[in-house]
């Protein structure tokens, strides 16, 4: 349900573009979701080509296609060919590719840079790119339970969370791999286990392991995992059900254009004839906004 739902919330982004895209790129991740949310000619697409470093991944998403496409009443499936390769270096040519489409993968690559300067190479002109990679706070329990744990009963600290990125850090590698119109926005996911367990249980099912080489020792002693789990039990049970835990996942959604000739500019900084106060009140007119626009404190308020 975690990724599924992830999923719908980054392609609902197509929804909001008139353009269509008949080739899109499905790179990594939860890529047999993305080519599920993608079925039925959703955006304009017909043709796909689905990118993974896995063949059991790439296996698994051929049937789960083969399946859906079995059902009585299914949306009809675009062309897909699977490849096998990775981000670091993308089997597609320059200017090939009308949306590329990343749903929790990009966290996995070691050269992010690299990677969506790739992207934004294989990209036509007015090409989209939508991304989705977990964020720093995510497992944030996990994290503070396994410290505390193993500085008790080993009295040293090794990272069994693999580090994330921040929301500054996506925006400043759009704008670097020269993506244009760049937006970075993040939503937070709380989910609900009967144990720290079951917890992990879950990251296994999903493919979120630990991608660190652990240096003391070959991984988390049995006492300390014990330990580890009796303190998430303390500290993160849930308010509602005592005898449950809870996890954050922090979810961080990109979206970038292949810049063209008509790609929107951004307008002269103090061209602004607008304030966001007369904005405000005009929407509130129209009834696109509920409340009350407040005069603004600081300044004009000016907006582009």
């Amino acid at each position: 349900p975690l990724l599924r739902h992830i999923t719908d919330r980054l392609l609902d982004r197509l929804e909001d573009c008139l353009a269509k895209f008949p080739t899109a790129v499905i790179l990594g991740g939860a890529g047999d979701v993305v080519a599920e949310g993608l079925a039925g000619g959703r955006a304009g697409v017909e043709r796909v080509i689905h990118i993974d470093t896995s063949p059991a991944m790439l296996d698994l998403a051929k049937d789960r296609a083969a399946a859906h496409q079995a059902r009585r009443h299914a949306m009809s499936w675009p062309e897909t060919s699977y490849v096998l390769g990775d981000e670091a270096s993308l089997p597609l040519a320059p200017n090939s590719v009308d949306l590329i489409v990343s749903c929790l993968g990009l966290h996995w690559v070691n050269d992010v840079p690299g990677a969506l300067a790739q992207i934004r190479q294989a990209l036509k002109p007015d090409g989209l790119f939508l991304g989705a990679m977990l964020g720093g706070q995510t497992l944030q329990e996990l994290r503070i339970s396994c410290s505390l744990a193993q500085q008790e009963r080993e009295g040293g600290v090794s990272p069994f969370v693999s580090p994330m990125a921040q929301v500054r850090d996506a925006g400043n590698l759009l704008t670097r791999a020269d993506l244009a119109l760049p937006t970075v926005d993040l939503d937070t996911f709380l989910m609900r286990y009967s144990s720290a367990v079951a917890l992990v249980s879950h990251l296994r099912l999903m493919g979120e392991s630990n991608a660190l080489r652990v240096k003391r020792g070959s991984g988390l002693k049995r006492d300390t995992a014990l330990a580890a789990a009796a303190a998430y039990q303390a500290l993160y049970c849930d308010d509602d059900q005592s005898d449950h835990i809870t996890a954050t996942y922090q979810v961080i959604f990109m979206t970038g254009w292949s810049p063209s000739r008509s790609t929107p500019k951004a307008a002269k900084r103090g061209s602004a004839t607008v304030s966001f106060h007369e904005m405000a009140e005009e929407l509130q007119k129209r009834g696109a906004v509920a409340g009350k626009a407040e005069p603004d404190r600081q300044g004009d308020g000016t907006a582009n």
